[in-house]
């Protein structure tokens, strides 16, 4: 189910690039994603607070909603590429985990659980071919643990970096270092919010400041003071919504596609010239994860740049 608040007025899109009647001037980009089907979703691990061994999967069902989001990204104007998924990694579907990408430049995740290191390799592959045509140098795999976007959001001037459980303060400066961009690390402290991407969401990187969303107390003292600091007009979600995942969410700088669960979130953004998308992923929120989880955004380099690996230089 995907739902749209405020209800659009017939089946009529708005261009790539527009600014909905009532949205202070918000303006929606089209974005480029990839995606990896849950053809073998399944919670038969748990390494996180939202996996139950004990609550069965629908596979069919978790299909259905991914397509479903999916189709949503396209029918807003986004491309999404689909990585194939492979078997016996039942995680793989929650591809944000599986790098980050940054003007063109593309670092693979290296995952902390065994469970799900093979992972890296499978994203990597993905990078070094078919994300090459795309354009994109891939800079391989990262040294230290890092779980890609899970804990890596680029925020337009910043890369901010979560830590705590899964990705390492030694991943930050190695990623800030290839990428090419500052870093901001943010110290997770709640189980429940085990990656950057489940307590904060960058809602537009448009113009001299950044909009984000973010639920404090997933943070430390520090880290507080530190996103108030630089976000004073920061979108401050409630437990209630933060505990659905409701800032997993995904922006154009206009449409802000999340679970539909998160109505104070839906609510919130529209009080600030957003456009929520609600999306219905309760299947896939069994592995611990959302919309933004699902999807991870391949920022093209801003001109023209070689294509392919880096060299060792590069790295240095």
């Amino acid at each position: 189910m995907t739902l749209t608040t405020p209800p659009a007025a017939g089946t009529t899109e708005l261009p790539a690039t527009a600014t909905a009647p009532g949205t202070t001037g918000r303006s929606a980009t089209p974005r480029h994603f990839l995606m990896c089907p849950p053809t073998y979703f399944d919670v038969v691990y748990a390494i996180n607070p939202w996996m139950d061994l004990s609550v069965p999967v629908d596979r069919d069902r978790a299909v259905a909603q991914w397509e479903t989001l999916k189709a949503a990204y396209e029918s807003h104007g986004h491309r999404v590429d689909v990585i194939d998924p492979e078997p016996g990694l039942p995680d793989m579907v929650y591809a944000a985990n599986g790098g980050t990408v940054v003007g063109g430049k593309a670092l693979t995740a290296r995952f902390r659980f065994p469970e799900r290191q093979p992972e890296g390799a499978a994203y990597e592959a993905w990078f070094a071919l078919a994300g090459a045509e795309h354009g994109l140098t891939s800079l391989g795999q990262a040294s230290d643990d890092n779980e890609g976007e899970g804990d890596l959001l680029f925020a337009g001037d910043v890369l901010l970096a979560g830590t705590g459980f899964r990705t390492t303060r030694a991943a930050h400066e190695e990623a800030g270092r290839l990428l090419g961009v500052p870093v901001l690390t943010l110290e997770l402290v709640d189980p429940r919010f085990y990656h950057l991407d489940t307590a904060l969401a960058v809602l537009d990187t448009a113009g001299g400041a950044p909009t984000v969303a973010y639920y404090p107390d997933a943070f430390s003292p520090a880290s507080q003071e530190a996103l108030a600091e630089r976000y004073p007009d920061a979108i401050l979600a409630t437990e209630a919504d933060a505990a659905v995942l409701g800032l997993n969410a995904v922006s154009d700088g206009l449409h802000v596609f999340l679970t539909d669960r998160a109505t104070g979130m839906h609510a919130q953004l529209r009080e600030h010239g957003y456009v929520p998308v609600g999306i219905d992923l309760s299947e896939l929120l069994k592995g611990g994860g959302s919309v933004k989880c699902c999807t991870l955004e391949l920022r093209p380099a801003a001109g023209p740049t070689a294509v392919g690996h880096t060299t060792k230089e590069d790295r240095a």
